[in-house]
């Protein structure tokens, strides 16, 4: 498979499962009938195909790596308060949800315009950085190393709970790997990284750690279910992709837990994007979709930025 399959299947698959997911959010599991297509809806009343704030975000965390060709926490953060106040990179051209650690992070940056604005208390590590992660493991995908760094850079933006940080750097990971064409069974071996000897150096956070090594493959419902909590949420979409041979089944499973639904299968959808590829997205799953050739659009400039010969140089921290 090309790569350009996989770096358009990782930011169309966030939004096919963010789309999908959203006809479920914070329904009670056991509550609805299961969904088995992209039917709109919700408590936002979307169409179909219209997808939330984790695909509003990505989109903005895409667009600031491709314009400034590096990593810029303020230009990012910039770009959300934009989706935020005005409906950029909106499905609907308006923000209609908003999570309650984001829209604070967001608060303090206008009043401080500080790059790293995310709450490092542990009570508020919740799904909302890693929801939007994707772009950043596609920019950075050929230095693995700093991949999986900006990857929990990113979550600082909003998020600063150690938990948001491991987690995205868990899932950076996964991606890269899913990118370099590793099998699922590689991918989802205890402690995968592309890497070698990165954990060990670098220890994931203790209950990031217990997912790392396969809490999702002896977990099932209750003990898996779709919470706004990243751990949980991270470990829900492992599950489901461990537990499906197709982009579509496993999708499925995601948003079919219900709660945070959206965010569940988003988080799913880009690691397996980025494993099945645009193709293995369902056809009318991917033409239903709000902004689609922005979507694609950006995909393909990621792409092509991760090509070149020089890394490209960040700004901000590095620590």
């Amino acid at each position: 498979m090309d790569a350009i399959e996989r770096y358009r299947g990782a930011l169309l698959g966030l939004a096919a499962g963010d789309a999908l997911g959203t006809a479920l959010e914070f329904q009670t599991p056991g509550s609805f009938e299961p969904i088995d297509d992209i039917v709109g809806g919700g408590p936002f009343r979307l169409k179909p195909g219209e997808w939330t704030d984790d695909t509003s975000m990505a989109l903005c965390l895409a667009a600031s790596l491709i314009e400034k060709r590096g990593f810029d926490p303020i230009d990012q953060l910039e770009r959300y308060v934009r989706w935020f106040r005005e409906g950029y990179l909106a499905s609907n051209g308006r923000c209609f949800d908003i999570g309650g650690t984001t829209r604070s992070a967001l608060a303090r940056f206008e009043r401080t315009r500080a790059p790293f604005c995310g709450s490092t208390d542990p009570h508020a590590a919740g799904n909302g950085s890693i929801m939007r992660l994707a772009p950043v493991p596609l920019f950075f995908a050929r230095s693995p190393e700093l991949a999986i760094h900006y990857s929990g850079e990113s979550s600082r933006t909003t998020h600063g709970a150690r938990n948001c940080i491991d987690a995205c750097r868990y899932l950076g990971a996964l991606i890269v790997g899913a990118l370099g064409g590793a099998g699922k069974e590689e991918l989802l071996s205890c402690h995968y990284t592309p890497v070698p000897d990165l954990w060990r150096r670098q220890p994931l956070a203790p209950e990031i750690d217990q997912v790392a090594q396969g809490s999702f493959k002896r977990r099932q419902p209750p003990e898996i279910h779709g919470s706004g909590y990243v751990v949980k949420s991270l470990e829900a979409a492992l599950w489901a992709f461990h537990r499906s041979e197709s982009f579509r089944e496993g999708a499925l499973l995601a948003a079919n837990l219900g709660d945070d639904a959206d965010t569940t299968a988003a988080v799913y959808g880009q690691l397996a994007g980025a494993y099945y590829g645009e193709q293995g997205i369902p056809e009318g799953w991917r033409t239903k979709l709000a902004l689609r050739e922005t979507i694609e659009s950006f995909a393909d400039q990621l792409y092509a930025l991760a090509q070149l010969d020089t890394p490209v140089p960040a700004t901000g921290e590095h620590r």
